[in-house]
């Protein structure tokens, strides 16, 4: 009897953990959390991250970017690489563009989540079909949601 109530204990901690990951968009919190990707991308397998028509393309070795949402006044491309250790990340990142459509230069990446909520106030509507398409992934297992340390001092 003893081992039963051991499993449930442990169910149980379980459970609070992923309550403890759920972290609502638009929050200051949500802006720690990164989306990992479950596999590296390589030249074969970006399709599978193709958004709104788009497909990853090659900035330098290992570094891919695509546009998210672009408007004259605003824009974030997509940046996927390994920019926490040897995960694959997907982070936001603003281009400079020149001539209408020649990306010049792209800012340093923020986190996915931070990305998230800064399209979240321009357009609503579009973060939400972006979250949408983070949660797909997710769902077929291809990345997860994490939350990222911050060395600088934790917000508890």
């Amino acid at each position: 009897m003893g081992k039963g109530k051991e499993t449930t204990m442990a169910d149980n901690n379980n459970n609070q953990n992923n309550d403890e990951i759920s972290v609502v968009p638009g929050t200051d919190e949500f802006e720690k959390m990164l989306f990992k990707l479950n596999t590296p991308v390589t030249k074969d397998n970006l399709g599978v991250l193709d958004y709104n028509g788009s497909r990853l393309q090659p900035v330098q070795n290992d570094l891919y970017a695509m546009p998210a949402f672009v408007t004259d006044d605003f824009n974030l491309f997509f940046i996927v690489s390994q920019l926490v250790e040897d995960d694959w990340v997907i982070a936001f990142s603003n281009a400079k563009i020149e001539n209408g459509n020649e990306i010049t230069d792209l800012s340093e990446p923020v986190t996915t989540g931070k990305g998230l909520n800064l399209l979240g106030q321009k357009s609503p509507a579009d973060a939400n079909k972006l979250l949408k398409y983070f949660n797909t992934l997710a769902e077929a297992k291809r990345g997860e949601w994490r939350m990222v340390e911050r060395p600088d001092g934790a917000n508890d």
